[in-house]
C-alpha cells in the first residue's frame, strides 16, 4: 500500500473511492490501518482545499435519528449499549472507526461525515 500526500483533485477522488472500498474491511487488519491513514490524508486535503464550517457528527446522527424515527435505545445494539450511545450523543465519547462503520451502514450516512 502506497501512502503519500494527496496533492491533486485526481488523487483526492481516488482516495475517496478507496475509502469507500475499504469501509467494510476487517477489524485490526492492514486494510483498516490503511483506511485510517488514508482518512487522515483526505481530511488534510479537504481542510486545505475545501474549507467549510465544521460539520458536527453528533448533530448529523441526531438529525438522521429524527428522520428515521429512532431513539437512542435503537442505536444501543449497534454501538455497545445505551450508556455508550448516551456518551456519544452528549459528546463525552469520540466515535471510533468501528462506530463510524456501523453508523455508515445502519443510518446510511456517508463515512466522510465523520472524518
Amino acid at each position: 500500500m502506497d501512502i503519500k500526500p494527496i496533492r491533486t483533485k485526481k488523487e483526492y477522488y481516488a482516495a475517496l473511492k478507496k475509502i469507500d472500498e475499504l469501509i467494510d474491511c476487517p477489524e485490526n487488519s492492514e486494510e483498516e490501518n490503511y483506511l485510517e491513514v488514508l482518512s487522515i490524508l483526505v481530511e488534510d486535503y479537504e481542510r486545505r482545499h475545501y474549507p467549510v464550517d465544521d460539520i458536527d457528527p453528533v448533530e448529523v446522527i441526531k438529525y438522521r435519528m429524527q428522520e428515521m424515527g429512532l431513539k437512542s435505545t435503537d442505536l444501543a445494539e449497534y454501538l455497545g449499549g445505551r450508556g455508550r450511545v448516551s456518551e456519544i450523543l452528549n459528546r463525552k465519547r469520540k466515535l471510533t472507526v468501528d462506530m463510524i462503520r456501523v453508523l455508515h451502514k445502519k443510518l446510511n450516512l456517508p463515512a466522510e461525515t465523520f472524518l
